[in-house]
């Protein structure tokens, strides 16, 4: 047998993902692009409402509560996706509700004083109004990282071979919001992971009109489907002797969204009244700030490869970041109840799709801002089951993770050195915060648990993010462990092209603002 020639046992490395129908600045048809652009709303209704629902009971709100916050943050989506795609980083990113700010707020919502309101709904509103102070503090350090370039400042810190933990954590690090929540109504979950993977993958050479239609609108064909699967059960009474927590997970009249939406509302700055502001409370939220400018950081280096572009350059992430801040202010002036990140199920929608193109977000950001003011028929999307989202986030957030991966081709994976710094960063990134997560279950608080609420809350909320965890682990190791001599290993030389905004001709066609304004804002 013949020996293999080296170009049959290697691939070199490419700067921009191949195989994508349409990249960041190209476009499909505008009927093509609108299903797209829905598809990309319906998949980001999944945070959108699991964190309402979560929180607003806690701060004794009512239904009726719960759909305004819900449509109130798909408003504020919107707003900020387009403000992101326009004049931020410009990649195809949505701009969603976080996870990250769940212990500031949680920490929030259990305050003496606020506990001590008899009546819930004054409760709700003092509560609402305290979280609102919280973020718009916390927002002054996103814009302040962001606008004066000191976040890219910090970039360079940042290799190849430091962003692969980073990035893949981003999606891994979400593990908890996959399988563990398809395992609450199996019968739905397990069906609707099978067929978005079928439709996605093995279907997708199925084509109409020249449109791989299977691959193209596999989440929007399947989630039909299984929903109709779904009411199916819940009408012929299947759940009716079942656990409340298997109906809550099951049915789809159990969300309590269309019978409490008003028919239009639009969501208005100070709705809830005057913010309060607290400076224990808004220390605590800056630590959730801090996450989710790390994990942003990773999703947008992710989307510029699924959308087929070039690393986005550090004075562009940084200007991303700038109105990443300006966001969370929208968050607190509108009261979203939490703040906003890069959504990492979007992204990964990007790959499953292979549309990368910037139009199709754009049009998803209309949709969230239309039917979060017609609020019956935003309602009934609304309240499709979350095992159906955490069906296809087993796959979403597994793309976006190997992307992450993907980085490896520009490193040396020869070297024992970096092998050390990836296995270690990965484990402990997700090691460290499964320990604080258990321990919290256990505990009923997190292992910071002094007089000092607002150290707790830093603390906890910093190290319950798996990004940030490796992003800290990897970059003091990569930048401290025979780092003169391993530049290359790091895979430096490819990184220096996209440094700076001219140090690739690529940069001007996905990054440049739009209207010519990059006249008065010359990038660096």
């Amino acid at each position: 047998m013949a020996e293999p020639k080296p170009e049959e046992i290697t691939h070199p490395p490419m700067d921009q993902l191949q195989g994508l129908e349409y990249c960041i600045d190209s476009n499909p048809s505008w009927g093509e692009a609108i299903a797209l652009g829905f598809q990309h709303y319906i998949l980001a209704l999944g945070t959108a409402v699991m964190i309402p629902s979560f929180l607003v009971p806690l701060m004794g709100g009512t239904d009726d509560d719960k759909v305004r916050v819900v449509q109130t943050l798909l408003f504020v989506e919107g707003i900020n996706t387009l403000l992101q795609t326009l004049f931020g980083t410009r990649l195809p990113t949505v701009i969603g509700g976080s996870y990250a700010f769940m212990v500031p707020i949680i920490s929030i919502i259990h305050d003496t004083t606020l506990l001590s309101i008899e009546d819930n709904h004054m409760r709700f509103l003092y509560t609402m109004r305290a979280i609102q102070g919280a973020l718009i503090v916390a927002s002054s350090i996103q814009i302040i990282l962001g606008y004066s370039q000191m976040w890219a400042i910090c970039t360079r810190f940042f290799s190849p071979l430091g962003m692969i933990p980073v990035i893949a954590l981003v999606g891994f690090g979400l593990f908890d919001k996959g399988f563990p929540v398809v395992g609450r109504c199996v019968e739905i979950g397990i069906p609707m992971l099978i067929l978005f993977i079928a439709f996605s993958q093995y279907l997708k050479n199925f084509h109409t009109k020249q449109l791989p239609i299977l691959e193209r609108f596999a989440l929007i064909i399947s989630i039909t489907v299984i929903w109709a699967y779904a009411h199916l059960l819940t009408a012929s009474g299947a759940y009716k002797y079942r656990p409340e927590l298997t109906q809550l997970n099951c049915r789809t009249d159990k969300a309590n969204l269309i019978s409490s939406a008003p028919w239009i509302k639009i969501p208005y700055p100070l709705q809830w009244g005057a913010p309060t502001f607290d400076a224990g409370h808004a220390f605590g939220m800056m630590a959730a700030v801090l996450v989710s400018l790390i994990e942003s950081t990773g999703s947008y280096k992710a989307a510029a490869r699924l959308a087929s572009a070039t690393p986005p350059p550090a004075h562009i992430l940084s200007r991303g970041i700038g109105w990443q801040g300006i966001g969370i202010l929208l968050d607190g002036l509108f009261g979203t109840l939490t703040g906003s990140t890069v959504s990492v199920e979007n992204v990964g929608l990007l790959g499953s799709t292979r549309v990368g193109s910037r139009r199709v977000i754009q049009i998803s950001a209309g949709f969230m801002i239309f039917f979060s003011i017609l609020g019956k028929f935003g309602a009934l999307f609304e309240s499709i089951p979350f095992t159906i989202f955490a069906a296809v986030y087993c796959v979403l957030f597994g793309i976006v993770a190997s992307v992450g991966l993907s980085f490896m081709q520009f490193t040396n994976m020869n070297s024992m050195r970096n092998l050390f710094i990836i296995g270690v960063a990965l484990f402990l990134g997700l090691s460290v915060p499964e320990y604080y997560r258990e321990y919290t279950a256990k505990a009923l608080h997190g292992p910071a648990h002094t007089r000092a609420v607002w150290f707790n809350d830093f603390l906890n909320t910093i190290f319950f993010s798996s990004p940030t965890v490796a992003l800290i682990v990897a970059v003091l190791l990569d930048n401290t462990l025979d780092y003169k001599d391993s530049a290359r290993d790091r895979g430096m030389p490819w990184w220096a092209n996209f440094r700076t905004f001219k140090g690739d001709s690529r940069s001007e066609e996905f990054y440049s603002l739009p209207f010519n304004l990059n006249r008065f804002f010359p990038p660096s």
